[in-house]
């Protein structure tokens, strides 16, 4: 008796086996002939596998007959090749045990459709629907590649903090973490909120990316990555927003922008080519059920060389449009994903590597070009969710570094470990970062973000 998944017996390998498999019911129906036809999935892939339950079976009237949706049972029995179309196997069980069951009156999950918004009130159930399931391996798998892929191009995985003092983008939409009591902070003689009596002696935050900090092992090891949570305070409630989300940065001393772009898509290539070849059953599933381009957006991007184009010539195609905008299109002005989905899916119908951003828009730490105008910068842009990647070329000098920070209303005396990098051997570097949520959109086709994470934080919401 070899114990096996779901996934494994369904292969036709499987026939002849004498097989344990434990998992949960999907459907049961009972044959007139007196035997019964048992759905069964333990979440090793899309499919499930049938077990036809004989009566001869001890407990075939008691036990096996009631059995509901949602019930987790162990099965013993003999892989059999299947005279059913549309399955190589099925399982002729000859013992039929429930390990635990579930009221058929409370069960919230039943043979019917079920909208996302239900089952995110139900998350920690979700993943035993189909679609869940198949997010779950998916994810899986872009987690796997990421990791794969930095490790076999002589990349460093570096875990930066999740707690700092530091804000990277500048932006202040920042979770605080502190012990003081809000009903009875400490205070000063003036009456502000005394921070030297907080756990860290100071204002600390939880990080909205690890790129300051992964700077620091890139401008000492070559080539390093960090990938995890990252938090956002943006109160937006939009099918592409999350207060808690997974990023993936890597950062290379001694590339530039070029170099970088290079890098960024090799990286997405890998990711699109190892999900068509290791999650080809769930693919198949979103493409039937969620969004019929699956396939066509993924082998677009994968077969396509990235076209590369400045913004200045970006802004200067939208102008020339003919297009009615929601946000306007100015030089100046950011980019909107009505706008990046225009130039992808209409226009180059082709993914896009837009670069050189006015100054005014991007972060302090980004290279400034000759032009004084604009920055370094690079967005990846993809059909069907437009910009997927963010990076640039790093502003590696100490005087341009501090008087963009000053620009931006930043106090440098915070930055003195980060100035030290330009201080020190400074060289050229580069970056980029990739939410792995948005990975996840983009291969999927599912349309809101809260349902490619096990459990979504947004404004208003941190159940489970």
């Amino acid at each position: 008796m070899e114990k096996i998944t779901v996934a494994d017996a369904r292969k036709v390998e499987a026939i002849g086996k004498q097989v344990l498999l434990q998992g949960w019911v999907r459907t049961r129906r009972d044959s007139k002939g007196g035997f019964s036809f048992i759905e069964l999935n333990d979440g090793s892939c899309q499919g499930n596998v049938q077990i036809v339950a004989p009566g001869e079976l001890a407990n075939y009237e008691s036990e096996i007959k009631k059995i509901p949706t949602g019930a987790s049972i162990a099965v013993e029995g003999e892989v059999k090749a299947s005279p059913a179309k549309g399955q190589p196997t099925e399982v002729q069980a000859t013992s039929v045990r429930v390990l635990g069951g579930a009221d058929s009156e409370t069960y919230p999950l039943q043979k019917k459709g079920h909208s996302y918004e239900f089952l995110r009130t139900i998350a920690h159930l979700r993943p035993r629907t189909n679609t869940f399931g198949a997010i779950a391996r998916l994810r899986n798998q872009v987690c796997k590649s990421i990791h794969d892929f930095f490790q076999e191009q002589g990349f460093l995985y570096i875990h930066t903090p999740i707690i700092t003092a530091s804000d990277c983008e500048g932006a202040g939409e920042l979770f605080r973490v502190s012990t003081i009591d809000p009903e009875k902070p400490a205070r000063t003689e003036t009456g502000a909120i005394d921070y030297t009596k907080d756990f860290f002696h100071k204002p600390a935050f939880l990080t909205v990316s690890g790129q300051l900090q992964v700077e620091s092992f890139a401008c000492s090891m070559g080539k390093v990555y960090t990938f995890g949570p990252t938090f956002r305070a943006e109160n937006s409630n939009t099918p592409r927003h999350l207060a808690e989300f997974w990023m993936i940065e890597p950062e290379m001393a001694f590339y530039e922008l070029t170099d970088n772009m290079d890098l960024a898509e090799a990286f997405l290539k890998r990711i699109i080519k190892d999900a068509l070849e290791r999650c080809d059953e769930d693919l198949r599933f979103f493409q039937e059920r969620v969004d019929k381009e699956v396939f066509t957006r993924l082998k677009t991007v994968l077969e396509k060389p990235f076209l590369r184009v400045s913004y200045t010539e970006a802004v200067d195609i939208l102008l020339k449009s003919g297009q009615t905008w929601e946000f306007p299109v100015a030089w100046g002005n950011d980019l909107q994903s009505e706008h990046e989905r225009f130039l992808t899916e209409k226009h180059f119908k082709n993914p896009v590597i837009l670069y050189n951003y006015p100054r005014t828009l991007k972060p302090f730490y980004m290279k400034v070009n000759d032009d004084g105008r604009t920055v370094r910068a690079m967005d990846v842009l993809v059909p069907g969710v437009g910009e997927i990647i963010g990076g640039s070329q790093r502003e590696e000098r100490l005087d341009v570094v501090e008087s963009r920070m000053k620009e931006q209303g930043l106090n440098p005396e915070g930055y003195q470990w980060y100035l030290d990098l330009r201080r020190y051997g400074t060289v050229p570097h580069a970056g980029f970062g990739l939410g792995l949520e948005r990975t996840i959109l983009f291969l999927s086709g599912m349309a809101n973000i809260r349902d490619v994470i096990p459990f979504p934080r947004t404004p208003g919401s941190a159940e489970f």
